[in-house]
């Protein structure tokens, strides 16, 4: 029985906080939640409400001015800081982008100039070609020639023309060609043609 009368005062406390949590602390916040559901959907901003009833509060509203007056201030000042330091990165933004771009630019002008030489170079390259040709088809027309022939006209060149004709002929051509020569001029390019051949 001592039992018994022990079990239910050990159980009076814990059934009493049972009923407030069943009967008054669960459906409050339950009230709670739908209130606030229902507010939301009619369009009700519940935590601007507060705010401006805290603030029509007297006792309240001083207290939240004197906190919130210091912190609003430095909000503002570091609000301001942050989109100067905003304005600054865009300029520098800006600067890198113009730069950029003006690289891209000469970069393209580079490219456009490489481009152009190649195609110097070819032309370059082509023409020189043709004059190969057209120097070996000159040495052939005189190999071609008789000896006495070509040998008034080679005389007739600057010493240069002359030297660069005489030195692409064949060596038996050379020498009919040099034959029919004058002796001194023969010396003369003989003596050149050695020199160019020591070079």
């Amino acid at each position: 029985m001592e039992r018994e009368v022990k079990e239910k005062i050990e159980d009076q406390p814990r059934s009493r906080f049972q009923w407030f949590l069943y009967v008054i602390f669960i459906p409050l916040l339950f009230a709670i939640v739908i209130a606030l559901i229902v507010a939301q959907f009619a369009g009700v901003n519940v935590f601007e409400k507060a705010k401006d009833l805290s603030g029509k509060l007297p006792f309240i509203s001083s207290k939240v001015e004197k906190t919130s007056g210091k912190s609003l201030k430095e909000y503002e000042d570091k609000i301001i800081d942050l989109q100067a330091e905003i304005e600054n990165k865009d300029t520098e933004l800006t600067q890198l982008q113009s730069k950029i771009d003006s690289q891209d630019n000469e970069k393209q002008q580079m490219l456009l100039e490489q481009k152009r030489l190649e195609d110097e170079i070819d032309e370059l390259k082509q023409i020189q070609n043709q004059n190969k040709k057209a120097f070996q088809e000159i040495v052939q027309t005189y190999e071609s020639m008789s000896a006495k022939s070509a040998a008034p006209i080679i005389l007739s060149m600057t010493d240069q023309e002359a030297l660069k004709i005489l030195s692409n002929l064949k060596s038996d051509v050379l020498a009919k060609i040099m034959e029919k020569m004058p002796a001194d001029r023969a010396a003369k390019y003989t003596e050149m043609l050695s020199a160019k051949t020591n070079d």
